[in-house]
């Protein structure tokens, strides 16, 4: 038979670290004490002829055990041998059974090694039968009949459900993540698409205005070159504003377009996100009045992913844009800590010296902006006051971020460990309680297993003929005395004395005879029936004679003559 491949070859290649073997450790001994129940139960009952070597049996399946995954074909065979000489080691074999066929990914495969292991239960226990079973082969067939069920075919059907349970919630999961990531992509691209066609028209209407306002303050400043100086002058202001607008405006067009294609002063470059990136922002942020500090912790981040450098330098320049507008005289803290799994950026500015007015409240679209963005990559974003007056922005990115889903928030929907609806963070009952369920099944299924192996074999070997079954043999001719007299023929003095005179004559050869009492009644009235024995010089049994003898009875004392 070819080697079967397993369903999860992560479980065999696993590390035998110490968790791991001090579970193999726990299975093997938990097996062997079912074996030991096994082996005890059918000694209390007197069914084991020869308990050390069934003990034996036992401590092989045993050493075999640990095995089972890594030859998933010859081990379940070879403890069904085992099982058919010792009924003890079926425990073991169960376990072996439903552990490799969970395991076994092909339908066709998997049966046959049942079927295979099935049979070996079968033939052993019929080949053993005459010399270790219940005496004969018809009852050794019976045995095996009853052990394979219990020690293989059931446990091997019970493993096959477990497995395929298992790989189908398997697939419906990796299907369920595979939605949602293409749920995530196309709501991605939309909101792509939806950008591009923004800044389409942002481009078309408002670019175009602009560059004739632009165009005509360059007119209008060429026809009051002489006309009017002064008024010149303002000329040349709106057309440096106009020009300024246009700018600003490629910047929100390159914002607005597709996040890996940035335009403008601020698209992406090799040191875009970097330590050197984010000290020139605190660096300008200086230079333009604000007290900046920045605290670095952890390696830079030019190994990392271009999008995620573009997250952290959005959430550093936007955070301070945002202090320079509504804050300029408080002091502010930019924090990058770069882990090994996340890049955590917090930016967090004092009170500012005045109250904000109205008028100068911002719209609140580039926090917007930055928790969408952050979010898209997996990571979490936090902006909010703080009660001292101030405000503070917090992402978590991930360093190194996958297709995977964004992390629900608390309260959202998910699905359980048992498949029940639930919420984040109320799994801690269900998780955990779940293979310990599991296990007190299995302990259960086991057991019953092992109180049907006692019971069948018992019924078995309580059905088969014994040495001292059945009614014991007859005396016959050519036996010797130590023989007869050992089925309980011995002299009776009684017998003999009512024997004598009545009895015929002895065969020739004879030397001595033995009369022995045989429970009879009288044949008919007044006459009894008596068996002889004689035997000749070398205390051979000779003739065997049954006679009528004439019985006395004895009057009872009332009675007179």
């Amino acid at each position: 038979m070819p080697h079967t491949r397993l369903a999860s070859p992560a479980v065999l290649s696993r590390s035998p670290g110490p968790g791991r073997a001090a579970y193999a450790a726990a299975e093997t001994a938990g097996v062997v004490l079912a074996g030991l129940g096994v082996w005890l139960a059918l000694a209390v009952l007197g069914f084991l002829d020869r308990p050390y070597l069934e003990v034996s049996a036992l401590a092989v399946g045993a050493g075999l055990f640990p095995l089972r995954q890594r030859f998933p074909v010859a081990v379940p065979l070879l403890l069904a041998a085992l099982t058919g000489l010792a009924p003890c080691v079926g425990p073991v074999a169960a376990v072996a059974s439903y552990t490799v066929a969970r395991g076994t990914v092909r339908a066709r495969r998997r049966a046959r090694l049942l079927a295979a292991a099935g049979a070996v239960v079968v033939a052993s226990a019929t080949a053993a039968a005459p010399w270790l079973g219940p005496g004969s082969v018809p009852y050794g067939l019976a045995l095996g009949l009853v052990l394979a069920p219990t020690a293989v075919i059931v446990p091997g059907l019970v493993g096959t459900s477990y497995g395929q349970q298992r790989r189908l919630v398997r697939a419906l999961r990796e299907r369920g993540d595979a939605a949602e990531r293409a749920r995530r992509f196309a709501d991605s691209e939309a909101r792509l698409h939806e950008r591009s066609r923004i800044a389409a028209e942002m481009h078309d209407l408002v670019g175009h205005r602009l560059s004739l306002i632009s165009l005509h303050a360059g007119g209008l400043e060429l026809a009051l070159d002489r006309a009017d100086p002064e008024l010149r002058e303002e000329a040349v202001l709106v057309r440096r504003t106009t020009q300024d607008a246009m700018r600003e405006l490629r910047q929100s067009l390159g914002v607005l377009g597709p996040l890996g294609r940035d335009t403008g002063a601020d698209a992406l470059t090799d040191a875009t996100g970097t330590r050197a990136d984010i000290e020139t922002l605190v660096a300008e942020s200086r230079d333009g009045g604000i007290a900046v500090g920045l605290d670095w912790t952890g390696p830079d981040l030019d190994t990392r992913p271009a999008r995620v450098r573009r997250a952290v330098h959005r959430v550093v320049r936007e955070s301070l844009t945002n202090v320079h507008r509504y804050a300029g005289a408080a002091h502010v803290t930019v924090t990058v800590v770069h882990g090994d799994e996340t890049v955590r950026v917090s930016v967090r500015n004092g009170a500012p010296a005045s109250a904000v007015s109205a008028a100068h409240v911002g719209s609140g679209r580039g926090l917007t902006g930055l928790r969408e963005r952050v979010e898209l990559l997996g990571g979490t974003f936090d902006a909010a006051p703080l009660p001292s007056g101030g405000f503070h922005v917090d992402a978590a990115v991930p360093a190194e971020p996958g297709d995977a889903p964004a992390p629900l928030r608390p309260g959202a929907g998910v699905e359980t460990a048992d498949g029940v609806p639930g919420t984040v963070g109320d799994t801690a009952g269900v998780v955990p309680g779940r293979p310990t369920a599991q296990a007190l099944t299995l302990l259960l299924g086991l057991g019953a297993l092992c109180v049907l192996m006692v019971l069948g074999t018992a019924f078995v070997y309580a059905g088969a003929p014994h040495q001292d079954a059945g009614p014991r043999p007859l005396p016959r001719v050519g036996m010797t005395y130590q023989e007869v007299t050992g089925l309980d023929v011995l002299d009776n003095r009684a017998v003999r004395a009512a024997a004598t005179g009545h009895e015929p004559p002895r065969p020739a050869g004879a030397v001595g005879c033995v009369y022995p009492f045989t429970g009879a009644t009288e044949s008919r009235p007044g006459a009894l029936r008596i068996a002889r024995y004689c035997f000749d010089s070398a205390e051979r049994l000779i003739a065997i004679d049954r006679f009528t003898v004439p019985s006395v009875q004895d009057a009872s004392p009332w009675e007179t003559p």
